[in-house]
Parts: structure tokens; sequence; C-alpha cells
């Protein structure tokens, strides 16, 4: 059993405390501001504590991710679920992606944040799979291809993830833009990117 300085986390509790910690870190100051000391004195535990559960930053970073992509998934499958269409489906997915992303300040730049792509992170790559094949499904039933499909899953990962940050960096908040408005543009910009990557009927390529 393992306790911090005040006894109170048993050996299981400190690495969930210790994730639960970075995100709200993270939330609050970026990747830019994340760091295992930082976390160890929110969480109340010695500087030491962190690498009993996690032997190097990348470890609880990839943690961390995994949460954010587990986390992005969920919210990502309750927008979807109620739409038939693919393609309010996708837009609908758009628009929660990057509502989590204003809300965490996590999406694909934790995901996918140097370091974590070993094959030792097992579970992020995982919970990754997931949050894209949730994606990917509706956007091949929408395109011609595989390839297709790929590329609009990468335009609308790009455009969901750049309006949110557009309003983390002051960009929209500027114009006056609400969090609920940029998320009506996000998913509207999704069906943009739809409609456009529609081939019409017989056209090549």
């Amino acid at each position: 059993m393992i306790h911090d300085m005040g006894g109170k986390y048993h050996h299981g509790d400190l690495r969930t405390e210790l994730v639960r910690v970075s995100l709200d870190l993270i939330a609050e100051r970026g990747l830019a501001g994340f760091s295992v000391a930082e976390v160890a004195r929110r969480a109340k535990v010695s500087a030491a504590a962190p690498y009993r559960h996690f032997p190097e930053r990348e470890s609880l970073l990839a943690a961390v991710a995994a949460t954010v992509a587990c986390q992005l998934a969920e919210r990502v499958r309750v927008a979807m679920e109620s739409h038939d269409d693919p393609v309010d489906a996708l837009a609908a997915a758009a628009g929660a992606y990057t509502e989590y992303l204003i809300e965490r300040r996590a999406g694909m730049n934790v995901i996918y944040a140097d370091g974590l792509q070993g094959p030792k992170h097992a579970e992020l790559h995982e919970q990754t799979r997931r949050l894209t094949d949730q994606f990917l499904m509706p956007c091949l039933a929408v395109s011609d291809g595989p390839r297709e499909a790929l590329e609009l899953m990468e335009q609308l990962f790009t455009q969901a993830h750049g309006y949110g940050m557009f309003w983390l960096d002051g960009v929209f908040t500027k114009q006056g833009y609400s969090p609920e408005l940029v998320v009506r543009k996000s998913k509207m910009a999704a069906r943009i990117a739809i409609a456009g990557h529609r081939h019409p009927p017989g056209a090549g390529d």
C-alpha cells in the first residue's frame, strides 16, 4: 500500500487521482503547462510518488491521453447515436469533438503528443482506434472508397480541432463568439466538408 504525505491514497487510488489531476491541469494550462512536479503538488503527494505508478513523464501522459481518447469516444458516441443519417452523425461528432476540446484543452494534441507513439502505450492506441473508428464508419458511408473516407475523416478532425483551438487561443473570443456558437459552426463546417467531398452522380475524379 502506498500513501501520500497525509496518508490519503491507497495504492490503486493514487494512479487514478494523478490522471484526474493531470486532466484538470491540462484543461487549465494546456499541454505546455503539464508537468509531473505540478501534478504531484496538486495531488498533495511527494514529488517522487507519481513515479511509483508511472516510471517517466511519458507514461503518465500516455495514461492521460488514453483517458482523453476514451472520454472523446464516449462523447462522440452519445452525440452520434440519435442520428441514422451519416451526414447528421458526422456533424454531431465534429461538434462533440470541438466542445470537448474547448472544455478540456485536450484532443488530438494530447493523444498524439511527442513520445507516445511507441508500442508500450497499448491502451492509448486501443482507445485512439476506438475514437477514429467512430468517425471512419460514417465516413465510409458517404465516400466512394476507403481512401476517400480516410481523407474526409482527416479533414473533419482538422476542422473540429481548429474551431476549438481558435476559441481557446482567443481568435473567436475577440469576435464575441460563445463556445456554443463555435460548436454550431464546427457542425456546419463538417456538413460543408462532406458536401464538397461527395462526387456528383456520374462524375469522375
